[in-house]
C-alpha cells in the first residue's frame, strides 16, 4: 500500500522546487541587482544600526538614510569615475586605430634598451622574431580596448534597463536594511539543515562576503588609485584606465598590482625617463605593496580561513562564470566550500550513541 503522506511530502517539494525554478526565471534579469543589493544590505547593516540606536524603532527613516549615504558617498563615486574610464578607454582605442599609440613600436624600444646577453637569451629561446611576439601583444591590448569600448557601447544602447534594474537594486537594498532583522532569521529556519549547521553556514556566508567586500574590493581599489595617481605624475596618458586595470590586477593574490606598474617601470627606463621609472618603482614598492599589508588587517580583523591559491581560482572562475559580480561570489562559494567540509569532518569524528540493547 502507498504511503499517502511520503506522496504528498514528495508532491509539495516538487511543487517548492517547481516555483523556486519559476521565481529565478521571472526575475532573471534582476538576478544581479539583487545580488549587489543583498551585498549592500550586508555591507551596510553597521551603519543602519547605528543609526537605529539614535532613532530607536524607526527603522524606514534608519534604513532611508543608510540608503541615501550609500548613494552619495558609493555609488555616485562610482558612476563617474566609471564613465570617465569608459571614456579614456575609447580614447585609447581610437588612438591604437589611427596609429597614435604603437605598442609594437613600444615593445621594440624596450627589447632594444636590454643589453645584448639578454637580447641574445631571448632569441636563443625562440623569441628573436620578436617581432611575432610585439604583434601579438599589441593585438592583445588592442582587443582588450576594443572589448571594454563595446561594452561602453553595449550600457549605452541598454542605459533604460540599467535605469530599472538600478532602481531595483536600491528598492530592495531598502527593504533588505529594514526588515534584515527578521529576514536572517527566516532563512535559517527555511534551510534544510539541521539549525546549528544552517546557523553556521549563514554566518560563514556573511563572514565570507565581508571579508572578501573589504579586504580584497576595497584594498583593490585603494591600490588602483594610488596607482592612477602616481601614473598622473609621472606623465602617462589614460592614467585612470590603468589605475583600473591595476585595481582589478589587485584582485588576484598571486598577480597583484605589480603586473601593471612593473612593466610600465620597465619602459619608462628603456625609454630614457629615468625620475618617472623611480617614481613608479618607489610608489609601486613602497605606498602601493604596503597598502594591502596596512589595510587588509585593519579591514578584516581576522583571517578569512580561505588559502590564497582557492583565492586566485575561484576569483577567476567566478569573473569567467559571472562577471563583475564573480569577484565576490567565487570567494563565497570557495568559503563555504571549506566550511561544509569541515562540518561533515566534524560530524563524522563525532562518536556515534551506543544503541539500546
Amino acid at each position: 500500500m502507498i504511503d499517502r503522506s511520503k506522496v504528498e511530502r514528495g508532491g509539495f517539494i516538487l511543487m517548492l522546487v517547481l516555483v523556486t525554478v519559476a521565481l529565478v526565471l521571472v526575475v532573471a534579469n534582476f538576478l544581479t541587482a539583487l545580488l549587489w543589493a543583498a551585498l549592500a544590505a550586508l555591507m551596510f547593516d553597521w551603519l543602519n544600526q547605528r543609526l537605529l540606536e539614535r532613532w530607536p524603532g524607526r527603522r524606514s527613516l534608519a534604513a532611508g538614510m543608510t540608503l541615501l549615504i550609500i548613494t552619495f558617498a558609493v555609488i555616485l563615486p562610482a558612476m563617474l569615475i566609471g564613465t570617465m574610464v569608459v571614456e579614456q578607454a575609447a580614447g585609447v582605442f581610437t588612438q591604437i586605430q589611427s596609429g597614435q599609440i604603437n605598442f609594437a613600436l613600444y615593445f621594440q624600444q624596450v627589447h632594444d634598451a636590454l643589453p645584448t646577453r639578454v637580447q641574445d637569451m631571448l632569441a636563443n629561446a625562440g623569441l628573436g622574431t620578436f617581432e611575432l611576439a610585439q604583434n601579438r601583444i599589441a593585438e592583445s591590448l588592442s582587443n582588450s580596448a576594443s572589448m571594454i569600448t563595446q561594452r561602453a557601447l553595449t550600457i549605452g544602447a541598454n542605459a533604460a534597463a540599467f535605469v530599472l534594474a538600478f532602481g531595483v537594486g536600491l528598492y530592495v537594498t531598502f527593504f533588505l536594511l529594514k526588515d534584515g532583522h527578521i529576514l536572517g532569521p527566516t532563512i535559517i529556519r527555511a534551510l534544510p539543515l539541521e539549525h546549528s549547521v544552517a546557523t553556521r553556514m549563514v554566518e560563514r556566508f556573511v563572514a565570507a562576503v565581508r571579508a572578501t567586500l573589504k579586504g580584497s574590493v576595497v584594498v583593490a581599489l585603494v591600490q588602483g588609485m594610488l596607482g592612477a595617481i602616481t601614473f598622473a605624475i609621472v606623465g602617462l596618458p589614460a592614467a585612470l584606465l590603468w589605475g583600473a586595470i591595476m585595481a582589478i590586477a589587485a584582485l588576484l593574490p598571486a598577480i597583484g598590482p605589480a603586473i601593471v606598474w612593473g612593466p610600465v617601470a620597465i619602459y619608462l627606463f628603456a625609454t630614457g625617463a629615468i625620475w618617472q621609472g623611480a617614481v613608479v618603482i618607489a610608489s609601486g614598492v613602497i605606498v602601493i605593496g604596503l597598502a594591502d599589508n596596512i589595510l587588509r588587517p585593519m579591514l578584516v580583523g581576522r583571517d578569512t580561513g580561505i588559502p590564497d591559491w582557492l583565492v586566485l581560482v575561484t576569483t577567476l572562475g567566478g569573473i569567467e562564470l559571472m562577471g563583475l559580480s564573480g569577484i565576490v561570489i567565487g570567494p563565497v562559494v570557495g568559503a563555504l566550500f571549506i566550511t561544509a567540509w569541515q562540518i561533515l569532518t566534524e560530524q563524522r569524528l563525532v562518536p556515534k550513541a551506543p544503541e539500546a540493547g
